[in-house]
């Protein structure tokens, strides 16, 4: 069983351990897993096609950003290795892996949003090639980034063609549970025989983020909830509090890994949006976990990396292998920060506070609006850090505001007829059934049921998301 960490708050940080018990997540026993349900719904891509179609910005300048890039062209042919090598020491060729993972996600995407059956094709082409020939990552610790960062990645391609006929959707479930997953269930469990504390919030991020990931895209309801709880109550510095320690009076919640610097402080935000995502999608709210903790934490980021001015509470981690050398590493200030530095991870964290919950964030939406339009892998540079996020959040994430009530979750799995289809107006196959089904009457909300049905959602969800308004109030300005 997975434990909880406790921090102290003070002048300084001590980072220490403790226990807690781990529940089920609220409204996730039971539930159908919704597909796709990855990072995109149905409904996110019948947005983003109509959009498109219509002509309407921001959305046609994010779809241009993704069809200048050079692997969202149907001409890309993969090319899989047995194994892929990640970390000093050992002949790397990970970069194999990330650019044609990238392009099969570039490719489904295209695909969903102008109904091009060509890119479909080469997306199932790419994701079929490494299924059939991947074995195993290996070499230094960087194995588990690649585990974590590739394998959520992969899933997530995986997941926009699951449904196409030539996609072999069981060898790719059988290449995440066999070669990806393993590698991240097990940092999470053993951090690679080191202190919890060795290793900096993105290690377990990119972890979360695959066995999340691995467990919508296989149907395993038990690994989506054992990323859920590491996410909320997990030992290691990536759970939630771990990576924002403080929050200040101001609503500006510390990003711990700001004290190291501002490059791997904004793959740590994208990673968690990215979890939080994933999780809504499925009807999983952490997004608003512990009022709303990750907002305070990208507002922070986002200030910071604007060029703002931005508190930091001394902190000592220890560090060292468990029965081996030992050590410590103090932080003693946030980094300095580029205000020129940017990666594609604002628009959806944006849209997702101010549009689906009406909430303010001003300093996301201040670096969302700079950032814009998103681009995605091979527009942020060659080496592997411009290939962390996926991107195009102009294109995948800007929505309308939903006024006068929480977001929901999505529709759920259950394919009513038809078959394979884009977004773009090829063959057809819808999602249905809602998340949930319980009566109403123990919420004692009496207008959810409505609001649920018209926002695609369960009312036991509608319920829960109405008195979560409710409770916090109209007036909250959560981060500001």
């Amino acid at each position: 069983m997975l434990k909880a960490t406790g921090i102290g708050v003070g002048a300084g940080i001590g980072i220490g351990t403790g226990v807690t018990g781990l529940a089920t997540p609220a409204g996730a026993a039971g539930a159908p897993l919704v597909h796709p349900g990855l990072l995109h719904t149905r409904a996110d891509l019948d947005r983003m096609a109509a959009k498109v179609k219509a002509g309407a910005r921001p959305y046609t300048a994010g779809f241009a950003k993704l069809t200048a890039n050079r692997h969202a062209q149907s001409g890309w042919r993969a090319n899989p290795q047995a194994v892929v090598y990640r970390g000093s020491g050992t002949p790397e060729n990970y970069g194999i892996l990330y650019n044609d993972v990238h392009a099969a996600y570039q490719n489904a995407l295209r695909f969903h949003v102008s109904g091009e059956e060509a890119y479909a094709d080469t997306a199932v082409a790419i994701l079929n090639a490494w299924s059939g020939k991947l074995t195993r990552l290996e070499g230094s610790a960087d194995r588990f980034l690649a585990a974590g960062l590739y394998g959520y990645q992969f899933a997530n391609a995986a997941e926009l063609v699951r449904d196409h006929g030539d996609f072999d959707l069981g060898r790719a479930r059988e290449l995440m549970l066999h070669v990806f997953h393993p590698l991240s269930d097990d940092f999470l469990s053993r951090h690679n025989n080191a202190v919890l504390t060795n290793y900096w919030p993105n290690w377990d991020l990119t972890a979360i983020a695959c066995v999340l990931a691995t467990g919508i895209l296989c149907d395993e309801r038990a690994v989506v909830e054992r990323a859920v709880e590491y996410f909320k109550h997990g030992d290691g510095m990536g759970s939630v509090r771990h990576a924002i320690p403080v929050v200040h009076a101001d609503g500006l919640g510390e990003w711990v890994e700001a004290g190291r610097d501002q490059g791997h402080a904004l793959l740590g935000v994208g990673l968690m949006g990215t979890v939080c995502e994933m999780a809504w999608n499925q009807g999983i709210d952490l997004y608003g976990y512990d009022d709303s903790r990750f907002l305070k934490g990208a507002q922070y980021v986002a200030k910071w990396s604007l060029g703002g001015d931005v508190p930091y509470t001394a902190n000592t981690r220890k560090k060292g292998a468990i029965g081996g050398w030992s050590g410590a590493e103090t932080a003693a200030r946030a980094a300095r920060a580029d205000p020129g530095m940017t990666r594609p991870i604002w628009a959806m964290i944006a849209n997702h506070y101010t549009k689906r919950r009406g909430l303010p964030a001003s300093y996301v939406t201040r670096a969302a609006a700079k950032a814009a339009p998103e681009g995605g892998g091979g527009d942020y540079g060659p080496n592997s850090g411009g290939f962390d996020q996926l991107g195009f959040g102009t294109l995948a994430f800007t929505r309308d505001r939903v006024e006068g009530a929480v977001g929901g979750p999505s529709p759920s799995a259950g394919p009513t007829s038809g078959g394979w289809r884009g977004a773009g107006g090829v063959r057809a196959q819808a999602s249905a059934s809602p998340v949930g089904g319980e009566d109403l009457a123990a919420t004692g909300s009496g207008d959810a049921a409505g609001w649920a049905a018209a926002a695609g959602i369960g009312a036991v969800a509608g319920g829960l998301l109405l008195l979560r308004r409710r409770d916090r109030g109209r007036g909250q300005r959560a981060g500001e």
